[in-house]
């Protein structure tokens, strides 16, 4: 199953390698920087908890719409047209107070779907129908219905969901990267992780870019480097090398 927004860092190119790296063994799926969910989505259900949660406020809010009031927020999209102008005002918007969550959620997706690269700050000029970004919706909604959805800092989540037979995926922002994105992070919120991460009776899985600090950060546990087209536009580079950090052995 596709994600059905598109997210920067979104693991769309490098899904299939995540899952494989997975452990065999596991009883709850925790995602910790949720994003696009494409993880999620390429994942299938086994009846195991999971829990999908980012730190992004107004991207939790799109997927509680979906999940439990996906007819109501279509409803509200149809009645956006694709416009600069209605970009403009959505961003205008995003920051006011007095619309309710479904509104809210209508104005972010837009946003995410009308902006160039989902940036949601540049509006895209290629042709788009907004009334067809709730084509998905029924789909989504059928993926999430026993997916626990939370809005939690990472170091709070890994301590309520850790147990010895959690997985938890985590795709922090890369090091570097930490400015695309609205919920801050910090090169101590990437040293934060690793101590959060070093100390849990469960198992990790963990996508970074591949870079000194990462590296050191994790020097003790199993780092597998990958290599994947650059997409970023103007890059000079024609390979983007990443890696995926490990505490277990399979």
């Amino acid at each position: 199953m596709k994600s059905f927004i598109g997210w920067i860092g979104g693991k769309r190119a490098l899904r299939k390698d995540i899952l494989t790296a997975f452990p065999s063994e596991y009883s709850r799926y925790i995602e910790v920087f949720g994003g696009a969910g494409w993880v999620l989505f390429g994942k299938q259900p086994t009846g195991q908890m999971e829990v999908f949660n980012d730190a992004d406020g107004s991207l939790i809010n799109i997927y509680r719409c979906i999940k439990y009031h996906p007819d109501a927020l279509a409803a509200e999209l149809s009645g956006l047209p694709h416009s600069r102008e209605m970009f403009l005002d959505c961003q205008n918007q995003f920051e006011q107070r007095g619309y309710t969550d479904i509104q809210r959620a209508a104005r972010s997706l837009y946003l995410i779907k009308m902006g160039f690269g989902s940036d949601r700050r540049t509006f895209a000029t290629a042709p788009k129908i907004a009334s067809n970004i709730s084509s998905s919706f029924s789909d989504v909604q059928d993926r999430l219905r026993k997916v626990i959805i939370e809005h939690l800092d990472f170091e709070q989540l890994i301590h309520i969901y850790d147990r010895p037979d959690a997985l938890f995926y985590c795709d922090p922002p890369y090091m570097g990267t930490e400015h695309y994105y609205r919920a801050g992070f910090s090169k101590q919120d990437h040293e934060r992780l690793a101590c959060v991460l070093h100390g849990i009776k469960g198992k990790f899985l963990l996508s970074y870019n591949d870079c000194d600090l990462a590296r050191d950060l994790y020097a003790d546990c199993i780092i597998q480097p990958l290599t994947r087209p650059n997409l970023l536009s103007g890059a000079n580079r024609n390979e983007f090398k990443e890696i995926l950090i490990r505490n277990y052995e399979s």
